[in-house]
C-alpha cells in the first residue's frame, strides 16, 4: 500500500516549475538595437554594387551580417528583398561553393542560420502570392544546399531562435 499524500497537489504552484520562467527575460529575448531604415537602404545599396561588380559571395556576406532584428517591417522586408535579390543572381551551379565558404569562416554557422531564417521568410511570402513558383524553385535549391552544408541542425536553430528577421 502506498503511502498517504502529505501535501494537496491542487495547491502546488506549477508556475514555479514552468522552465520558462525560470530564466530572466533578457536571455529569452536578447536585445535588439534599433535600425533605422536609411541604414538598411544603405546595405541593400551595398549589396546591389557588390553585385554589379560580380562579387555576389561579398553581397551575401554583407547582407548576413548586417542583420536589421531591431527593424520595422518594411525594414526587414526591404533587407529581405535583397537578401532574395543575391540569392537569385547566384547560378545553381556555384550554391555550394558559395555555401562552403561561408561556413568555413569563423561565424559561418550563424550567417548559414540567418540564411535559413531568410528563406523560410521568403517561401512564406512566395507561397501567399501568385505566379512566384520561379522565386519558391530558387529558395528550395538554397534550402537544399544550406542543408545538405549546415546540417539539419540549422533548421533547428532557425525555428527557436526569438530574433525574427
Amino acid at each position: 500500500m502506498s503511502p498517504p499524500l502529505t501535501a494537496n497537489y491542487r495547491l502546488i504552484d506549477i508556475d514555479a516549475l514552468d522552465a520558462d520562467t525560470q530564466f530572466p527575460p533578457e536571455l529569452l529575448n536578447p536585445p535588439c538595437l534599433p535600425v533605422e531604415i536609411s541604414e538598411i537602404q544603405g546595405f541593400a545599396s551595398q549589396c546591389r554594387q557588390l553585385l554589379q561588380r560580380g562579387d555576389q559571395e561579398g553581397a551575401l556576406k554583407v547582407a548576413l551580417e548586417n542583420v536589421p532584428y531591431g527593424g520595422d517591417e518594411a525594414g526587414k522586408d526591404l533587407h529581405l528583398q535583397t537578401v532574395l535579390e543575391i540569392l537569385s543572381s547566384i547560378r545553381s551551379s556555384e550554391m555550394a561553393s558559395t555555401l562552403s565558404r561561408l561556413s568555413s569562416l569563423p561565424n559561418g554557422t550563424e550567417l548559414l542560420d540567418i540564411l535559413t531564417k531568410y528563406i523560410y521568410k521568403g517561401m512564406k511570402d512566395a507561397s501567399s502570392g501568385a505566379g512566384s513558383g520561379g522565386k519558391m524553385s530558387v529558395l528550395l535549391s538554397w534550402h537544399e544546399k544550406v542543408v545538405d552544408i549546415a546540417g539539419e541542425g540549422s533548421i533547428v536553430r532557425c525555428m527557436t531562435d526569438r530574433r525574427t528577421v
